[in-house]
């Protein structure tokens, strides 16, 4: 299995919130994989990771 390195830099900043989506279709993802967040103490984060057909786009002004 070859890694795949994918990255998603952002700037946290301290007293704001903020919501990103980022979505990539690889291929084997039938197989076991890793993810990993590196990011500081203060930093509270979530992630979702999903197989199967990639969701539709939403519009950032969506409801």
């Amino acid at each position: 299995m070859s890694p795949v390195h994918v990255s998603f830099p952002l700037e946290c900043l301290t007293g704001e919130i903020s919501t990103t989506y980022n979505q990539i279709a690889v291929t084997g993802v039938d197989r076991s994989g890793n993810v990993s967040v590196h990011a500081p103490s203060s930093v509270r984060w979530s992630m979702t990771i999903g197989r199967g057909v990639p969701a539709a786009e939403e519009s950032p002004d969506a409801p």
